[in-house]
């Protein structure tokens, strides 16, 4: 199987990382600008309470005291610049991440299919979310670590007492950090992945709401979704103790520092070795040496955001299929699978098949309840890519086709497919190509879409959202698409079960002589659908246990259990003979 290579935990930031350098550099810029800004005020304001305790000349204490002014403003303004662009790095980058995680959703496509919906939306919305953070948050911590750096290296040079009166409590402050670091980071990481539980709970209650209404099951469906809410709130309120315990410890370290340093400074000042300016410098500068609060806010961020960082790897390292650069040649149509193996969780779905679907015929796969035969129309049309064998096309392997040439000659239809187009008409378009109106119309005339179209209030213009289609019409509007759609191989994946007799009939009718595809590979569960091909290809636990007509294949017992005991027998001749 070709796939992209594994996604390291930190991929992801470090992507983010580089993708954000020039925004985040602007932004740390700014605000180690700010923390130099705060850095100066409190000695340009000891030395303006200096001068004015001294009765220094008028005009030299208003020049210091219009600096503080412009000092205090210029700090206010660069401030205000750092919110804007820490948000701006957040939005832009969140935003990034969740376009390359798409991107790789869907280039994945069912290969990549391991997580639920639920959990994947948790982590392409709030995982990312928390991610996108680590750029501004790292910005902003470097830059906050500026200002205690600072406030140290200011205490040195004004009195080196002082300095060392706060740097004896240093190596508490440290440890305080990193316990914090330590027990947020895996706080973070148990409480995303019950989020992510939740949410895929949520969702598939969501997508079966009528059948828990039918069975009555509301309140077991609510308290089902809702178990893993208990742990949830066990993880979140173990993240608030942390951090609550690691504020409590600073709060009764920092005033004690803060404390030996005034203290220390007024004995300096007594001793005629400081003046009160000064004292007021050291006073403000032990605050700011102890802004452990601002580092724990954002370390916080950060620890989330590799917690999230490593779930987006995850998604990151899905496989997708990579594509090659050759065209078909000219042929009819003709698929052959090669010792095609499939397996899931380390189990073969598929073992070793090898299958001729003749160009311009009609091939239907049968088979029982798990036999393997959506894995391979998927391989068929290169959907999912076979652990073992490979799928061939005219002569030429599916992975060696470009993504573009693949798209256009091998069409699907699908037993319940997604309305994408916006409207009706581009529902039915919607693919590598846009068909021309006309064949859209045509395409769903053959698959007998067309009346209920025109009864629409717009017609083919209609939004999909303001047309209630039931499971019948959607399927033929799938079917329309891949009509119009389909070059050299159409498949059909059960695309017919909620089609009633009549209009299947008149569906395969069509199918056999108004499509433009030349060979068709229909995954069939009716025996009517199974008698109207060329061939059967009858699957049994991943095996093709043989290939024939289905009037041959009638005579095998095992071959009639395959069907509804209420399916009708059908002719021991063959469909298309004279």
């Amino acid at each position: 199987m070709t796939a992209t290579p594994s996604a390291a935990p930190a991929e992801p930031l470090r992507w983010l990382l580089r993708h954000t350098a020039g925004r985040t550099a602007v932004a740390w810029a700014v605000a180690t600008a700010a923390a130099g800004a705060t850095l100066a005020l409190p000695l340009v304001l000891g030395h303006t309470l200096d001068l004015l305790l001294g009765r220094a000349a008028g005009g030299r204490t208003l020049s210091w005291t219009a600096g503080c002014a412009v000092l205090i403003a210029v700090s206010a303004l660069l401030e205000t610049a750092e919110d804007w662009l820490t948000a701006t790095v957040t939005a832009r980058g969140t935003a990034s991440l969740r376009h390359r995680l798409l991107r790789q959703v869907l280039a994945a496509g069912p290969s990549g299919a391991r997580f639920s919906s639920g959990d994947l939306v948790t982590r392409l919305v709030g995982n990312a979310a928390d991610a996108g953070a680590v750029p501004a948050a790292l910005a902003t911590a470097l830059s906050a670590v500026v200002v205690p750096a600072g406030a140290i290296t200011a205490l040195v040079l004004i009195d080196p007492w002082t300095a060392a009166a706060f740097l004896g409590g240093v190596p508490v402050l440290a440890v305080v950090l990193r316990a914090f670091a330590r027990s947020a980071g895996d706080c973070a990481a148990r409480y995303q992945q019950v989020q992510g539980r939740i949410a895929a709970r949520l969702i598939e209650a969501v997508d079966g709401a009528r059948t828990i209404a039918a069975a009555g099951t509301a309140t077991r469906e609510t308290r089902r979704i809702l178990a893993p809410l208990p742990e949830l709130s066990r993880q979140g309120h173990r993240m608030w103790r942390v951090q609550g315990r690691s504020t409590a410890q600073s709060l009764l370290v920092v005033p004690l520092l803060q404390l030996a340093v005034v203290a220390v400074a007024g004995c300096r000042l007594a001793a005629g070795a400081l003046t009160v300016g000064e004292v007021l410098a050291v006073a403000r500068y032990a605050v700011l040496a102890t802004g452990i609060g601002v580092l724990v806010g954002q370390l916080s961020t950060v620890v989330r955001g590799r917690a999230a960082g490593r779930r987006l790897a995850e998604v990151l390292a899905c496989p997708a299929p990579r594509h090659g650069t050759r065209e078909l040649p000219p042929g009819d149509g003709a698929l052959e699978l090669r010792g095609v193996t499939v397996l899931r969780d380390g189990a073969p779905v598929l073992r070793d098949v090898d299958l001729l679907v003749p160009g311009g015929s009609t091939v239907a796969v049968v088979g029982r309840s798990g036999a393997g035969k959506s894995v391979l129309a998927a391989v068929a049309g290169r959907l999912i890519d076979p652990d073992g064998g490979v799928a061939v096309l005219d002569g030429v392997p599916l992975p060696e086709l470009t993504r573009d040439e693949l798209r256009r000659q091998v069409a699907y239809a699908f037993a319940r497919p997604a309305p994408l187009g916006g409207t009706i008409a581009g529902t039915i378009a919607f693919g590598a190509d846009e068909p021309p109106p006309e064949r859209i119309r045509t395409a769903a005339r053959a698959a007998r879409a067309d009346d209920f179209v025109r009864r629409l209030p717009a017609g083919y213009a209609t939004a999909c959202a303001d047309a209630p289609l039931s499971g019948g019409e959607l399927q033929r509007l799938g079917l329309a698409r891949a009509f119009a759609h389909a070059q050299r191989l159409l498949i059909l994946d059960d695309a017919t079960s909620s089609l009633d007799t009549v209009t299947e009939r008149q569906v395969t009718h069509a199918l056999l002589r108004d499509v433009r595809a030349r060979t068709r590979l229909v995954v069939a569960h009716r025996a009517t659908t199974a008698a109207g091909a060329d061939l059967v290809a009858w699957l049994d636990s991943g095996r093709l246990r043989r290939l024939a007509p289905h009037h041959v294949l009638w005579r095998h017992p095992d071959y009639r259990a395959v069907f509804a005991p209420d399916d009708p027998p059908t002719p021991q001749e063959p469909p298309h003979a004279p």
